[in-house]
């Protein structure tokens, strides 16, 4: 989590002692109906009126705390509340055809809606946001330090890893009863963008597998596995001890060379945005002990992995 509260004040330096119930003058009035588009607007220096509940960390993730200080929300993302946000006149909605197609109409009877195909695809969010808001400038210019991070965080793995590159990886939810693997949604596609690739016993799947015997594990077998887990969750933490001490994981790759990272849920899951996307890798900066890519060059601040 501190990843991602340095990746914010980073990459948007003014916005965390600006007054947060403020936006730019000429900025619309908006509703953000998922996590995605809430870190967007941040990223953009806007503040929107009305938010839905963070999946975890609730109501809000920590790393939006601040800029998001005493901003409205509007229920949960699966279910928002549309009399509150009929309540808060907006100018603009944001929502995502994925979460919020039956309720279009209902949305746009209330205000001009704009909705993206997915929640997880950040760059096609940062991009809607922007252009409803006319802040293109300010999302090219952050899609440009993105590209910059990519392509040199792809070179320094590349140099370091020499013929292991690229390396098959895994992207390891732990719940309560059951495991999920993630081969594509956020994580997957910024790995896939990063140039790793999928262990060959996920390559025919679509967003992954689920696995409820530890009979299964071998279908982890990976160079390097990022577990998920949800803090505060006792039943989740038992779950992963009985899986992590059985004898077949034992006999994974990735267990046996040291790659097993435990990584923040919200940055690899549940944050969609670029802030998030930035965090997520600034942690695979270091996992891989990488020279961190600062997301703003020539600007002073230090890497904020």
């Amino acid at each position: 989590m501190r990843v991602l509260l340095i990746t914010l004040a980073a990459l948007t330096p003014a916005m965390l002692t600006a007054n947060p119930l403020h936006s730019p003058p000429d900025s619309p009035r908006i509703v953000t109906l998922y996590q995605g588009a809430t870190d967007s607007a941040v990223a953009l220096g806007l503040t929107p009126i009305g938010v839905v509940d963070s999946w975890l960390e609730k109501p809000m993730y920590r790393y939006l705390r601040d800029p998001l200080d005493g901003v409205e929300h509007v229920g949960l993302e699966t279910q928002p509340n549309l009399e509150k946000i009929a309540w808060l006149k907006p100018d603009l909605v944001i929502a995502s055809n994925f979460r919020h197609a039956r309720i279009a109409p209902l949305l746009s009877a209330i205000a001009p809606t704009v909705s993206a195909p997915t929640v997880f695809n950040f760059k096609t969010t940062l991009t809607m946001v922007a252009n409803a808001t006319h802040q293109e400038a300010e999302a090219g210019e952050l899609l440009q330090r993105w590209d910059e991070r990519v392509a040199d965080f792809r070179q320094q793995i590349a140099v370091k890893l020499g013929d292991a590159w690229p390396q098959k990886v895994a992207v390891v939810r732990f719940k309560s009863d059951h495991v999920r693997i993630y081969t594509s949604g956020f994580a997957g596609s910024i790995l896939d963008e990063l140039g790793f690739a999928q262990p060959d016993t996920l390559q025919s799947q679509s967003w992954g597998m689920k696995l409820s015997s530890t009979e299964n594990i071998p279908v982890l077998d990976a160079d390097a596995l990022f577990i998920l887990l949800e803090p505060d969750d006792p039943a989740i933490a038992d779950n992963y001890r009985h899986w992590a001490s059985h004898p077949l994981w034992q006999q994974l790759s990735a267990v046996q060379s040291g790659r097993v990272f435990e990584v923040d849920p919200v940055s690899w899951m549940m944050g969609g945005g670029i802030l998030a996307a930035n965090a997520m890798l600034d942690d695979l900066y270091s996992h891989y002990e990488l020279t961190c890519h600062t997301p703003l060059p020539n600007r002073g601040e230090e890497p904020s992995c």
